[in-house]
């Protein structure tokens, strides 16, 4: 894709602007599209005063059959110009995400996840008829079953403070300084999203330097989070108010440097066979490995495998075996005494890729 069709707004209708796009062109997908909202009546809070909500032109659909052609025209579209390991996310609710995730399944995308927004602060239901409307959800789907999605799973371990990131996520919706004002003072955008949920999309889901496409633009969200991390944008949006909106804003925003927004996932990490140690002389044939309690002990040999009372072959073999395991990460079972310490024998594998880094 040309640079000039980056990191830029398509105003216009969403299959059309995406029929203009080159076939297998976008990373990612990330569709907020029109709810259908099934609303009656105005909505007051208990002092009368009126609830926003969303009241535009383009929530309004005829029927449920008009909602779900319109849903097949945007998905045909998206999926043309996923590329052949690309996903799509979609929000929705109640209203709507039922239908749309049928229609992604008919369609031949595969759903990896659904993901569930729990707001720490959802609107009360004033009319006290229903439970409180706490929580949107998210469907997380590849081009196809085949395909091979970018998925940051460290970088959500290390988000989710070191615990592996679960598929219910509590956050806040959009407010405070966040919530875009029109010149009256009223919300810009009825639906606009918080960045901390697109910033983990974004995080979860792609890499620097990925092209991300978002068919219903709004005021900008999606291209504000993708500019602050080195992401490629394209936004399509039919009304040119918000078009302007979101322009201004993500000019605004000051792009990450490249070295904090860089991912290494371990998959990525240059292999460093145990044997590379002893030929570097960082541990020496005869060295005797134990596991961190010293109750089992190995011998390094020549040839980069060790030999126990118990069993001889790699650092993961002998590792499972002295335990009676089925596996073993021997780089995390194994010790080296470096002096009176014990050091995890990984701590010289990272020294070696260190250096061969350095190098390149």
């Amino acid at each position: 894709m040309g640079s000039d069709t980056k990191n830029r707004i398509l105003l216009g209708d969403c299959a059309a602007a995406m029929a203009s796009l080159p076939e297998a062109s976008v990373d990612l997908i990330f569709a907020d599209p029109p709810y259908n909202l099934q609303l009656s009546g105005e909505l007051r809070r208990p002092n009368h005063s009126k609830v926003d909500g969303v009241e535009e032109e383009w929530d309004q659909f005829s029927s449920f059959a008009a909602y779900d052609a319109f849903t097949k025209d945007w998905l045909t579209a998206a999926r043309r110009v996923l590329k052949p390991d690309g996903a799509l996310w979609v929000i929705g609710s109640y209203h709507n995400i039922f239908r749309v995730g049928a229609l992604l399944q008919d369609l031949g995308f595969w759903i990896q996840n659904d993901v569930i927004w729990l707001k720490t602060n959802p609107m009360p239901n004033f009319r006290g008829r229903r439970f409180t409307n706490a929580h949107e959800t998210l469907i997380w789907c590849t081009r196809s079953q085949d395909s091979k999605a970018t998925f940051n799973y460290e970088s959500m371990k290390a988000l989710n403070d070191d615990l592996q990131m679960r598929s219910d996520w509590l956050l806040p919706i959009c407010g405070g300084a966040e919530r875009l004002k029109d010149g009256d003072g009223r919300k810009a955008h009825p639906t606009q999203k918080p960045e901390a949920l697109l910033h983990r999309v974004l995080l979860a889901t792609t890499r620097p330097g990925d092209t991300v496409l978002d068919p219903f633009f709004g005021t900008g969200t999606t291209g504000s989070v993708a500019k602050r991390l080195g992401r490629n944008f394209i936004g399509i949006e039919r009304d040119p108010e918000y078009v302007a909106i979101a322009r201004e804003r993500i000019a605004a925003v000051e792009p990450a440097a490249g070295d904090v927004v860089a991912l290494q996932q371990k998959r990525d990490e240059r292999r460093i066979p145990f044997g590379t140690l002893v030929e570097r002389g960082l541990l020496r044939p005869g060295d005797v490995l134990s596991d961190a309690t010293g109750r089992w002990t190995a011998k390094v040999r020549a040839d980069g495998t060790l030999i126990s009372a118990e069993a001889r072959g790699s650092i993961h073999q002998v590792g499972a075996a002295v335990q009676n395991a089925p596996a073993c990460n021997g780089w995390q079972f194994w010790y080296y005494r470096d002096g009176g310490r014990k050091i995890p024998i990984d701590l010289l594998r990272q020294r070696v890729r260190a250096e061969l880094e350095r190098l390149n």
